[in-house]
């Protein structure tokens, strides 16, 4: 049997950059995914790859945290106290009773109180007393840091909205998570080869709201990406290799600009103790 990996993985490193990276776990333990509905046993909300779409920054001093396990094992884009990110509109919560679709993801009867309570014990509180610690340690090294929040997410569900979400949905929480000039410096090398909005159905989640403080150094920021960017969403989990070498250029540039050095392209090494 194959032993379950930590929680989450975390790469140190000395830049002014640190990406989180909450939602691409796919290990669910097992006493837990026997729970599952036949709705919920293949994940269907996963970021898919997100951690591969990244990868690049293994070669940079950019700081990495990235979660191991299922978003459906505990959200780890979510406050423990069960605050709505979107009042009145369609969300899950720290443990999701649906997917995105509505479909009911446990067998009855679902986690209880005391359940959720072990679960954010468990997988939830460790992730952020890292995330936090990381935060402290890079901001006693510069002035003034990024946290970049990366998800995904298909791009029609009629259930959370309406339409089509354009590629990259920016969130800064309408301003209050990062400076103005901070967002404005990624959507600026972003491009137009990709359709872009700025806090529009997606504003950032409790990592971007709870942890961005300008004022004390910390700009926060969201990027959501539509899975057809970098995917084929009719098999989201197969990786598209095509697609994901069109968008990984312009996340490169993005994520420079965030990290406050000069701008990179896909072929160019950041210099050392850049991004």
């Amino acid at each position: 049997m194959t032993a379950a990996p930590e929680p989450f993985r975390l790469r140190r490193g000395s830049g002014k950059l640190i990406v989180s990276i909450p939602h691409a776990g796919t290990f669910v333990p097992p006493a837990i995914a026997a729970r599952l509905t036949p709705a919920g046993q293949p994940l269907p909300d996963t970021d898919w790859h997100v951690d591969r779409l990244y990868g690049f920054l293994e070669q940079t001093e950019a700081t990495l945290l990235i979660a191991t396990h299922s978003r459906y094992v505990v959200d780890l884009n979510r406050g423990p106290e069960g605050a709505p990110l979107y009042p009145g509109q369609a969300e899950t919560g720290i443990v999701p009773n649906q997917t995105f679709a509505g479909e009911p993801l446990w067998q009855e009867p679902p986690p209880d109180a005391a359940e959720i309570a072990l679960r954010i014990a468990t997988f939830w509180q460790p992730y952020h007393d890292t995330l936090r610690a990381e935060l402290a340690r890079l901001r006693s090294i510069h002035p003034r840091i990024c946290l970049f929040d990366a998800h995904s997410i298909r791009s029609e569900i009629p259930r959370l909205f309406s339409g089509t979400l354009p590629e990259l949905s920016f969130g800064t929480h309408d301003g209050a998570a990062a400076a103005p000039a901070r967002l404005d410096a990624a959507i600026a090398v972003a491009g137009d080869s990709f359709g872009i909005a700025r806090n529009a159905r997606f504003k950032g989640g409790y990592i971007t709201r709870h942890y961005g403080h300008p004022a004390r150094g910390i700009d926060a920021i969201q990027l959501e990406i539509a899975q057809r960017a970098y995917l084929d969403e009719r098999r989201p989990s197969s990786w598209n290799p095509e697609r994901a070498a069109r968008l990984q250029p312009i996340l490169r540039r993005i994520l420079s600009a965030l990290a406050g050095e000069t701008t990179v392209d896909s072929g160019t090494k950041p210099a050392p103790g850049g991004l």
